[in-house]
This record gives structure tokens, sequence and C-alpha cells, in this order.
């Protein structure tokens, strides 16, 4: 069978379970598969593919039939044009979250100054930071210590070795007696769904580990919890920057006055959406 053949059957398939991207999803995995990029396949779609390959095409197709998500299928997602390694421990690094990288950059001069990501997960949000500010210094913190495994394999694959990866139960790591450190950017994409939010039961977030997911207090639990706490961490006129979900912000932005901090707003992601609140914190009366 052609692989444009194999292709047509798969959208097929993924279109009548439900898939949102089906025809985008079989090429994914095709491409998979074949070692090759989706570009290759629109140029040598009429090629056969071996035995093995049609059977392993359509083990994932029928594993991204019933939900699995196409990230830990192929174990990888692109992120900020970086390929970053996924697994079911940690949340799949989603587009919206590259707001939070853009607002971090935008306040980040190229000289240098120190960023912390709180519940790193892949890594993604510390490494492609790191990517774009080579001078800073980065540190990436996670409660799991698969998680921080795959950040510092994620770190490695991609050359950013300098970039620091810790466990941490949010700043354990840092709080005396281990350490004194302050940052001048704090960035977090905490869990902020509430636990009897529909959409846990639809697409990729039923596969994803509901503690990266879901906070108490409607989900604005540990939003509020950073809001406090990162005062102690945050340098001098330093940032911190929440992505947070759909509703969140205006509760987010009088929770972040209240605490002191200035400059606070909330910017939009590419959907409209406001998705990330941030300010600044002044420890200077």
């Amino acid at each position: 069978m052609t692989l444009d053949a194999l292709l047509f059957k798969a959208t097929e398939r993924l279109a009548r379970a439900g898939s949102p991207s089906a025809r985008v999803d079989a090429e994914v995995l095709l491409g998979f598969v074949m070692a090759r990029d989706r570009t290759w396949l629109y140029t040598w779609g009429d090629k056969p593919c071996s035995t093995w390959q049609h059977a392993r095409f359509d083990a994932l197709v029928a594993a991204r039939a019933q939900g699995c998500p196409v990230a830990y299928l192929i174990g990888e997602r692109e992120f900020w044009g970086l390929p970053i390694a996924t697994s079911s421990d940690t949340l799949i690094p989603r587009p919206d979250t590259e707001t939070l990288v853009e607002a971090a950059l935008r306040r980040a001069p190229q000289t240098g100054g120190r960023l912390l990501d709180i519940g790193t997960g892949t890594g993604a949000i510390a490494l492609a930071f790191a990517s774009e500010r080579p001078h800073w210094q980065v540190t990436g913190v996670d409660l799991m210590p698969d998680a921080v495994a795959l950040a510092k394999r994620n770190a490695d694959k991609l050359g950013l070795g300098h970039v620091s990866f810790l466990q941490s139960n949010w700043f354990s790591a840092f709080a005396p007696p281990h350490a004194e450190v302050t940052f001048d950017i704090i960035v977090s994409n905490p869990p902020y769904i509430a636990a009897d939010d529909p959409h846990l039961r639809e697409g990729d977030v039923r596969f994803e580990p509901a503690s990266a997911l879901v906070a108490e207090a409607g989900g604005m639990a540990d939003l509020l919890h950073l809001v406090v706490t990162a005062t102690a961490y945050l340098a001098d006129a330093g940032w911190l920057m929440l992505e947070h979900g759909y509703g969140q912000a205006a509760a987010l932005r009088d929770a972040m006055c209240q605490a002191g901090y200035q400059n606070v707003e909330s910017l939009r992601d590419l959907a409209g959406h406001e998705r990330v609140t941030l300010g600044c914190f002044s420890s200077i009366a």
C-alpha cells in the first residue's frame, strides 16, 4: 500500500473517532514511523511502505483513535521551534504557553539576570527562554523527580546543558537553610483547572497527569499561592508571570494588586483569551 493510501485511510479513521486534526495527526504519525518530515510525505506519497512500517503505523493510529495524544505516541512536541521530548509524567507543551515565554523575553535584557520556572515539567518554558537569553541564569523546578529527569534530558539534547533543573516543592530548594536566592523573573504554568471542569474529560487532557492540571478553589489555589509566596524570592522590581485559564485573569489581577505588585496586566494568547497575568514587585517601601 502506498503512503498516500495509508494516509487517506488513517485520516478517515481518525475523523470518525472525532479527532479535530485528523489529517495532520495521520501525517505526523506516518512521518514518525518513516523517520521523515511531512514535506517528504507530500513528495513521495506514491512510495510503498514495508510490512512492519504498516503495522506500526496502524497501531499508532489505533491508539490515537482512542484519544491518546500524538505527543505521547511519538514522544515529542515542538515548542518555540524546539523539539521537546514528552512523557505521560508531564503536561504536553502547548502553543498558548508561548505567550508566557514572549512576556518574559520582553522584560529580560540581553545582558543577563536570573529566571525561575516553577513546575517546569518538560522544561519547555525554561529551555525556550534560555535559547533566546544565553547570558541569563535559568533554573526550572518540579516536585516530580521524573519530570526533572525529563527536563534535564531535553536540555542536554538541545545543547542547553547550562540550564539547571532541580526537584523542589514550590520554592523549598531556595528557602533557608538551603539557599537564599532571588530572581529577576519568576514564571509558572501551574495547575489551574477546577476539579469539576468538564474539559478534563475531553481531548488530550484525559491522558495528562491530573496533578499538573487540577487545583483547589475552583482552579485558583495554586495561582494565589504563587502570588503570595513569590514575593520572598523576587529581586527588587522583579516580575512574576503566571499562565492561567479562561476567566481567571480578573481575579488574579486583583490578588496581585492586593499583594503589592505594580504594573499588573493580563496578556492575550493567539486566540484572544487572557492567558498570562504579570506584575512587578518592589520590596522597597
